[in-house]
C-alpha cells in the first residue's frame, strides 16, 4: 500500500504511548510502556527510539513512514528540538531529545509540548475540530494549556504561551510550583482537588471524606454525587477559578470552543455551572455567548493525534 504514515510518541510522567498513524488519523499499531524513573536521558531516549522501531516495523507493509512527533511534559523549545524544562521526567530538562531522536530514526523529528499537543490532537479529529480558534485545557495531576488561533498553534516567543494553569486567580492564594501564588493550577488540577478537600475539611465536620486520609480526585467525586457538602464545596471552588480563568481568556483570545480534558474534567457536571456563572458575570457578552465550553474527545490519544498531525504538517516543510 501506499499510504503516508507518521510516528507519534507522547511521553508522560507514567507511561509512554507511540503510535503509527496515517494522514487520515488512523492509529495503525501502537505501544505503551511505563516511563523510566532514571536520571539518565539516554535511558529515555533509548525507551521512544525502540518503542518507534517497533511501530514502523508493524506497518512497514502498509506504507511509508515519513517522520516522527515527539510529545513530553513540559517547556520545549519547538524550533530547536530542546526540552527546558520537565518538571515530572527531569532527566531530559536542556536536552536535545528531538535531534536526537531524529538521528537514530533517520527521520525528521518534531517536538512539542503536551498541552499544545492535546489541542492541536483535538483541533484535528477531536472536540474541536472545524474551528479555527480554541483553547484546550487539560485538568491532571496540573492544569495545562494550549491555544490555537486561526488554525495555528501559539507558542510565543520562548515557547512558553498557553501556560493557562499560571494564571493568576487568587493574588495571595496558595504558593505555586512556578514560583507564583493563586495559580489556576493550585484551585483547579487533580492535586488541588485533594488539598481542597483537606483544607475545607473542619467547616464540614460530617462529610465521610474525613475518614479517609488517602483521598484521590474521583473518590471526592463520588463523595459529590452522593450529595457530600465538603466534596460539593470542593468542586465549586473548582469550577469557580477555573471559571475565572476562562473568562479572562475569552475576553483576551475570543475563541469559538474552550475544550476541558484531563483526569480531573471527570467532574464536569459538578463544577461546569460555576464555569459557566463566572463566565456569564465576567466576560463580554457576546464572546462569552459564542464560546462553545466542552469535554474533551480524545482521551489518552489527544497528544498521540497532536503528535501525530504535527509531523504531517511539517513535513512538506522539512521537503
Amino acid at each position: 500500500m501506499n499510504r503516508e504514515i507518521v510516528l507519534s510518541a507522547d511521553l508522560g510522567g507514567t507511561n509512554l504511548r507511540v503510535a503509527a498513524v496515517d494522514r487520515d488519523g488512523s492509529i495503525l499499531f501502537r505501544t505503551k510502556r511505563e516511563t523510566p524513573r532514571t536520571e539518565d536521558a539516554q535511558e529515555i531516549l533509548c525507551l521512544i527510539t525502540d518503542e518507534a522501531e517497533k511501530c514502523r516495523r508493524a506497518v512497514e507493509s502498509a506504507g511509508k513512514v515519513l517522520g516522527i512527533g515527539a510529545v513530553v511534559p513540559g517547556t520545549v523549545n519547538a524550533a530547536e528540538g530542546i526540552v527546558l524544562k520537565a518538571p515530572n521526567v527531569a532527566a531530559l530538562n536542556e536536552f536535545g531529545i528531538g535531534g536526537e531522536i531524529g538521528k537514530r530514526l533517520n527521520l525528521p523529528c518534531f517536538l512539542e509540548n503536551d498541552a499544545n499537543a492535546a489541542a492541536i490532537g483535538e483541533s484535528w479529529c477531536g472536540a474541536s475540530k472545524g474551528f479555527q480558534n480554541s483553547i484546550c485545557v487539560t485538568l491532571g495531576t496540573g492544569v495545562g494549556g494550549g491555544i490555537i488561533i486561526d488554525g495555528k498553534i501559539l507558542r510565543g516567543i520562548d515557547g512558553t504561551a498557553g501556560e493557562v494553569g499560571h494564571i493568576c486567580v487568587e493574588p495571595f492564594g496558595a504558593p505555586c510550583g512556578c514560583g507564583s501564588r493563586g495559580c489556576v493550577e493550585q484551585y483547579s488540577s487533580a492535586s488541588a482537588v485533594k488539598r481542597l478537600a483537606y483544607e475545607l475539611g473542619e467547616q464540614f465536620p460530617d462529610s465521610h471524606l474525613l475518614k479517609n486520609a488517602n483521598l484521590t480526585a474521583l473518590q471526592i467525586y463520588q463523595a459529590g454525587k452522593s450529595g457530600d457538602a465538603l466534596a460539593l464545596e470542593v468542586f465549586r471552588q473548582q469550577g469557580f477559578y477555573l471559571g475565572i480563568a476562562l473568562a479572562g481568556l475569552i475576553n483576551t483570545l475570543n475563541p469559538e470552543i474552550i475544550v476541558i480534558g484531563g483526569g480531573a474534567a471527570a467532574g464536569w457536571d459538578l463544577f461546569l455551572p460555576f464555569i459557566e456563572n463566572e463566565i456569564k458575570s465576567r466576560a463580554y457578552r457576546e464572546p462569552a455567548k459564542r464560546a462553545k465550553i466542552v469535554r474533551a474527545e480524545l482521551g489518552d490519544d489527544a497528544g498521540i493525534m497532536g503528535a501525530a498531525r504535527l509531523a504531517f504538517e511539517n513535513i512538506a516543510v522539512v521537503k
